[in-house]
């Protein structure tokens, strides 16, 4: 029994993190070697990343709480975008604002900014509201600290001349203004990584706030105690049977926080919402949802189920120690473990400083699973969020 319980924990664990990559990687392959010899055969020429003969109407939708510090910024950024202004809007949505933000905006005398502001109620009840306002077809999505690079939106919006893409997710690049090198590079460059292969699926599993755009008329009201919408957004729509696509050349810029303490209560809030996200789009749970399920479930229901899966492969390995297989298996587990120390302790130099990094920046996103998998069950993770502290510029 201990051999099959540590045997399916780990083919699950490589699993997750490993050969669904391989998977998406030889689909890929796949895909190509099959869609050139289709055009082989028809003669055609091979067009791609065209710019839509008519550009859609566009309306960019950010919700900020208390974000005085960057909204000014953000509005610059916003305006500056290469779209016409007369198909571009920008519409801010102020959750409760209490810092200035709402006056702020206001002074911005560009008529394409609106302001809609309302009581504090949570991000949710910001895009119920603002969504269903704007006036594009599509609505880009963004958060007040992320900056967009000027053709980004011309690049996200192009892959919806085809009507099978519901939503595009645009590529976001984190940077630390004090450490070149940082943790969640490594982690986030993977990802990414994911998410495009993913992308070619037509089946990105969620979005980051930061960028990414949908069609207006494929929003439905969120329910208000949705935690994490940049995740339930695109999984709705592909629920709905609409493809989600990457576009890694539509590009935005954040910064990360040092404050590792907000970091991961950041990401024990995400957790929760990811298990929450099981009752509102239960229909990706059925394998009879093809691919976007197969994502699903290994991209992000096993990531959910990792810390269980250490824990049983841990314990497991325990009783299996009359082999040398099993031996340095468990050694092996201690060394990572070890080195997930070491690395909250910064102790060590160098290359072994960075793996050590690494390592603790892996365990302690686990460890934020559990404390949201326990503010889930215990119903306590609230919806309305905080912004996060950023360096002073």
């Amino acid at each position: 029994m201990a051999e099959l319980v540590f045997w399916c924990a780990a083919v699950l664990l490589v699993h997750t993190y490993f050969l669904y990559p391989v998977v998406l990687f030889a689909l890929d392959g796949l895909a190509q070697v099959l869609h050139n010899v289709r055009y082989m055969r028809s003669g055609q020429s091979q067009r791609l990343g065209e710019q839509p003969s008519e550009l859609p109407r566009v309306s960019l939708v950010v919700a900020a709480y208390n974000e005085a510090s960057c909204i000014e910024e953000k509005l610059r950024n916003s305006l500056a975008l290469d779209y016409p202004a007369e198909r571009f809007e920008v519409l801010i949505g102020s959750d409760g604002s209490t810092d200035g933000t709402d006056e702020l905006v206001q002074r911005c005398t560009d008529a394409r900014v609106r302001l809609s502001a309302a009581p504090r109620g949570g991000k949710t009840s910001v895009l119920n509201r603002c969504i269903p306002m704007a006036k594009g077809d599509i609505v880009l999505l963004s958060d007040a600290n992320t900056m967009i690079e000027p053709e980004a939106v011309k690049r996200l919006v192009r892959h919806f001349e085809n009507p099978e893409v519901g939503a595009v997710c645009g590529q976001l690049r984190l940077y630390n203004p004090t450490k070149a090198e940082y943790e969640e590079s490594t982690y986030w460059t993977y990802e990414s990584l994911i998410k495009f292969y993913e992308g070619k699926r037509g089946a990105v599993v969620g979005a980051n706030g930061g960028l990414y755009a949908i069609r207006r008329s494929l929003f439905n009201a969120l329910p208000a105690s949705t935690i994490v919408d940049d995740f339930v957004i695109p999984l709705r729509i592909l629920e709905k049977g609409y493809k989600v696509v990457y576009e890694p050349e539509a590009v935005a810029h954040e910064e990360t926080t040092e404050d590792y303490g907000k970091e991961f209560g950041r990401r024990a809030r995400i957790a929760a919402g990811n298990f929450q996200s099981l009752r509102i789009v239960p229909g990706l749970l059925s394998p009879l949802s093809g691919f976007p399920a197969f994502a699903f479930w290994s991209h992000k229901l096993l990531r959910w189920c990792a810390p269980a899966l250490m824990a049983l492969a841990f314990v497991a390995n325990l009783f299996l120690l009359n082999s040398t297989f099993y031996r340095l298996a468990l050694a092996g587990q201690v060394l990572f473990y070890a080195l997930a120390y070491l690395g909250k302790r910064g102790a060590l130099k160098g290359t072994a400083r960075r793996v050590a990094s690494v390592a603790y920046y892996f365990v302690t996103m686990n460890l934020a699973i559990v404390v949201g998998f326990w503010r889930f069950l215990r119903n306590t993770q609230r919806a309305a969020w905080d912004r996060t502290a950023r360096a002073s510029s």
